[in-house]
């Protein structure tokens, strides 16, 4: 399958700072790529030098299996963090405006206008002033604007972000959708519920290095457990200890500790392993990718 988009060691140091150290990936057409990581970890750099605005001191980037020419860049799409749209436009007229930057007209550029509106289920706000937008129609627009062009590469970064649970879902339907129609999509987010249930596969970077990627079931491989078991209790270090003398492996989860169990377990079970101890509650969840990432970067908080 051609990549849409190619990341061969590519590196960049801005002074004596290393931004991005040898980093690869690829991302395929209909694919869903998610890069995590913690802020600084080269995720906005990387961005940069896919668009071309930034020059790599080391490596290449491809787009379509070919170089990263002008004319392969017209067909990547970018929604920035920022949203950038005309307030005083309406929702039409913004994304006309686009379309036009992109060399669409005629006929053609109004289809696309109207096509656009209704993937991002804004067509009954066609009319609107921007500004009278809520902050989760506006980043819908904003996103509609990067696919008027029919991109083959759509990169969004941080598409989410500060948006309420149910804006989120509509805009995963818009990137879901985008993939479903052929085109690769970049997403970059810190939330990592986000990127486990939108991307096919995922990249965590950490200090400029890829340090895995996968899908989730890969990914879990990074954490010796079956499940765990989130125990909430009195005297947490009663429960660490308890852990220790089990063998289990476990981590110092904001207010209880994760213990990770080797194979699935009953809560009964579970709770009379820790018998003699006050619990306040026991829950057992899958691995997921919070795990994944702290065991990657180092940031778990250190056990007792």
């Amino acid at each position: 399958m051609t990549a849409v988009l190619g990341v061969d060691r590519v590196s960049k140091t801005f002074g004596e700072r290393r931004a991005l150290s040898e980093l690869s990936f690829t991302i395929g057409r209909g694919e869903v790529y998610g890069l995590v990581g913690p802020n600084g970890a080269g995720k906005t750099t990387l961005i940069n030098i896919a668009c071309a605005v930034l020059a790599p001191d080391a490596g290449t980037v491809t787009l379509n299996g070919g170089a990263a020419t002008p004319d392969a860049h017209a067909r990547v799409g970018v929604a920035s963090q920022e949203v950038a749209l005309y307030r005083d436009l309406t929702s039409e007229q913004n994304l006309q405006f686009f379309a036009s930057l992109y060399g669409l007209n005629g006929e053609g550029r109004a289809r696309r206008v109207r096509t656009c509106l209704a993937e991002v289920g804004l067509e009954d706000r066609s009319d609107t002033t921007v500004s009278f937008l809520s902050g989760g129609m506006q980043r819908r627009l904003h996103i509609a604007a990067a696919m008027l062009h029919e991109p083959h590469l759509l990169i969004l970064d941080e598409p989410t972000v500060g948006l309420d649970r149910e804006s989120r879902h509509r805009i995963w339907r818009v990137v879901r959708d985008a993939a479903d129609h052929g085109a690769g999509v970049l997403v970059t987010t810190h939330q990592l519920e986000e990127a486990e249930a939108l991307c096919h596969r995922i990249g965590i970077i950490h200090e400029g290095r890829l340090v895995a990627e996968g899908s989730m079931d890969e990914l879990r491989r990074h954490v010796a457990a079956a499940e765990l078991a989130i125990i909430d209790a009195g005297d947490l270090g009663a429960v660490r200890d308890r852990a220790d003398q089990l063998g289990l492996t476990h981590r110092t989860a904001l207010a209880a500790v994760a213990v990770w169990l080797p194979e699935r377990q009953s809560l009964d079970r579970v709770a009379a392993s820790f018998s003699g101890i006050e619990l306040r509650s026991v829950t057992l969840k899958p691995v997921g990718l919070e795990e994944v990432v702290a065991e990657l970067t180092g940031g778990r908080q250190s056990e007792g």
